[in-house]
């Protein structure tokens, strides 16, 4: 089935979209549809599939947009209420509530760092010093708004939106390195390292990861009930007048 995004363009060969959602999970036996956290009729939260850290979770729109730039407003508020719903799981799990937010936000097919040109937000515990990291490489941010990332989107330009401490920046991302984000947040973390998922996808402690933060943090999403955990319908287009 052909899923198109707000602009129009046809989502079928997008690895996030059906039917190849979850084919990379498969590739190295990890759960896929099964894996899934939690799930609303536009949202639905899972583990990354090469984790940076333990408790690294994607948050991946069920249809296609390019990036939260693309976001109507309800989509943006739904998509900040998970934001505190992942920082209550954090708090539960691991005793605090602070967490990096990062998107690579592509202002044209794979632009900004992007590998896939599909919304999801990176999520993973702690704080990082990641602004730092990119305000050291001369990308000065401001603040990072729905408004500011749809007129960057609009405009063709690739961002780069990073939240930590409470506080979201967005910041130049037209001709960055691919996956400059996980590479800022590995060097904040750890210093030089490995980020690229490509090299860590599939490998032992990798998939160790995944799992821990899928057992760790599956208990406490089912006891919550904000949002509601629906994932029979991630499998699923989104219907058609989803768009406002």
């Amino acid at each position: 089935m052909e899923v198109r995004d707000n602009d129009g363009r046809a989502g079928a060969d997008c690895v996030l979209c059906p039917p190849l959602r979850f084919r990379l999970n498969a590739m190295v036996d990890l759960p896929g549809a099964d894996g899934v956290l939690a799930a609303d009729d536009r949202l639905f939260l899972m583990p990354d599939l090469a984790p940076l850290a333990e408790g690294h979770l994607l948050l991946v729109t069920a249809e296609h947009h390019a990036c939260a730039g693309t976001f109507d407003p309800g989509l943006w508020a739904r998509a900040r209420r998970w934001r505190d719903h992942v920082a209550g799981l954090y708090l539960a799990a691991y005793g605090s509530a602070d967490l990096v937010l990062f998107e690579h936000g592509p202002g044209s097919p794979q632009g900004g760092g992007a590998c896939i040109d599909h919304a999801h937000w990176h999520l993973v515990p702690g704080t990082a010093g990641v602004r730092a990291v990119l305000e050291g490489r001369g990308l000065r941010g401001e603040t990072g708004s729905h408004d500011a990332l749809r007129e960057r989107h609009r405009a063709g330009r690739s961002y780069l939106l990073v939240e930590e401490d409470d506080t979201a920046t967005v910041h130049p991302g037209d001709g960055v390195p691919g996956q400059f984000l996980r590479w800022a947040v590995t060097t904040a973390l750890y210093g030089p390292g490995t980020w690229r998922w490509q090299e860590t996808f599939g490998l032992p402690e990798s998939r160790a990861r995944f799992r821990r933060t899928l057992e760790t943090l599956r208990p406490l999403c089912a006891g919550r009930p904000e949002p509601v955990a629906r994932p029979e319908l991630v499998g699923q287009p989104e219907r058609a007048d989803s768009h406002q």
